[in-house]
């Protein structure tokens, strides 16, 4: 690696390495977000209610280990750099979770069961928070540039996208290859390849990026004055409040998706044809984010514009269906990934930035600290989606594998349409706020230089 310099030019390879970090990390997780759900009730057999509790309870965990694994990552001293090693060691013991995770065995009783669930998924969150915490931290510590970061957040969107849309065609599709009638034969095969790529990205991304960045001084900074510092920082609480909707509405729709193919269209495939229809969109949106920034040069009014135009099209797919209108559905469906894969770039180019304006406030740099209340705000979201839509169906009367109910049908037709529409457009309201433009930052930055260089 060439680059030393916190404000320099990074290497491509380097810019690429870190998109692979996050292919990785959505063959897991999305894997997850999108096809947990559906494999606990129709494959596993548990019921509804109790993934429901399961999702909210394991927040609880979430909010105990993503602090405690963000400050240990701060702590984290090697010749590696404070963030990198973490990929190295995680990642492979995350990705034999992740098989554990997708091992059915429905002819258990519903305790053991439920308490098999209960262990895997929540090591399972345990060992990802390890993984992805450091990697998003890792941004703010390869360059202090803020082009650089929107370069870096850009590629680390588009292969997200590019990993997000080829998971969705080919999980399905590989399930029943592997599978054949035995769906939960194959969901632990396509578990098992999909950590295999998780592990290998993460480690390809250690060998090929390098931490510049400036190391602080090790000290022990009490929680409670890291948590005031925090408070301090009004972009950083509107990044945080911005990921927590975000979670909200993308993780609750990301599995409401399988469930409105299969019963509201009456049939699964749609799904994998959905998204071979969005995965070129999702590149170009997620690419579309520089331009933005260069027009507005402001990272939160790029998120608005893109949370905007995201919630109108999302809501414009409720009137249309892929079986009777499909030029429509397909066409508003191109614009909701298109919109959504900016705003995803957007609200993650947001963080690292929010870490120095802290530093320029409060005197206290805490990366890690700071990315884990992202991730816990991001993880709550998702619990908050996905439980209230699996309490919501299961309220209805839904039961696996069956013709569903007019209501329940109902309540997953609006869940994946005018819902999160208007919450995307309530996301893009709160991020209006965020005041931190390029003039500003660039200020922040050479007070911060000027401060180390008389100390």
């Amino acid at each position: 690696m060439k680059n030393s310099s916190p404000s320099g030019r990074l290497p491509l390879l380097s810019k690429f390495a870190y998109g692979m970090g996050d292919v990785g990390c959505n063959f897991s997780w999305m894997f997850v977000g999108n096809f947990l759900m559906i494999f606990y009730t129709d494959a596993f057999g548990i019921s509804m209610g109790a993934v429901s509790v399961l999702m909210l309870i394991s927040r609880f965990w979430d909010a105990i280990n993503d602090p405690v694994i963000g400050e240990l990552s701060d702590r984290t001293h090697t010749r590696w750099g404070r963030f990198r090693p973490w990929l190295l060691i995680a990642a492979p013991l995350t990705a034999l979770v992740l098989v554990l995770t997708f091992w059915a065995h429905p002819e258990w009783s519903n305790t053991a069961k439920i308490i098999y669930m209960s262990v895997t998924y929540c090591v399972l969150v345990l060992g990802y928070t390890c993984v992805n915490i450091p990697y998003g931290t890792l941004c703010g510590a390869m360059t202090q540039n803020i082009d650089e970061r929107a370069q870096i957040n850009t590629f680390r969107s588009v292969s997200a996208m590019t990993a997000i849309g080829i998971i969705n065609i080919i999980t399905i599709p590989l399930i029943h290859f592997f599978g054949g009638d035995d769906i939960k034969t194959g969901f632990l095969l396509v578990a098992i390849l999909y950590g295999c790529i998780f592990a290998a990205c993460h480690i390809f991304c250690f060998a090929n990026t390098k931490e510049v960045v400036a190391i602080p001084k090790k000290q022990k900074i009490p929680v409670r004055t890291q948590l005031s510092a925090a408070k301090q920082n009004t972009p950083y609480l509107l990044a945080l409040a911005g990921q927590l909707l975000f979670g909200i509405i993308n993780y609750g729709r990301n599995a409401d998706l399988v469930y409105y193919f299969k019963y509201v269209e009456g049939d699964s495939n749609l799904f994998s044809t959905y998204s071979l229809a969005i995965i070129i969109p999702s590149i170009i949106g997620a690419a579309s984010f520089v331009w933005v920034f260069e027009k507005l040069n402001n990272k939160g009014w790029a998120a608005a514009f893109f949370s905007f135009c995201t919630g109108i099209a999302t809501f414009m797919l409720y009137f249309f269906s892929p079986n009777s209108s499909p030029v429509m559905f397909y066409l508003f469906a191109i614009l909701t990934q298109f919109f959504f894969s900016g705003f995803n770039t957007a609200i993650y180019a947001i963080i690292p930035d929010c870490v120095e304006y802290g530093e320029w406030k409060t005197g206290i740099r805490n990366d890690g600290f700071q990315y884990a209340f992202v991730s816990l705000g991001n993880k709550i979201g998702m619990a908050i989606g996905t439980a209230l839509l699996a309490w919501a169906i299961a309220d209805a009367g839904y039961v696996a594998n069956t013709v569903q109910n007019q209501e329940v049908l109902n309540i997953i037709h609006h869940c994946f349409s005018t819902i999160p529409g208007v919450l995307w457009v309530l996301t893009g309201f709160v991020l209006l706020f965020y005041r931190l433009n390029r003039k500003t930052y660039d200020k922040i930055f050479s007070e911060l230089q000027q401060r180390k260089n008389h100390e």
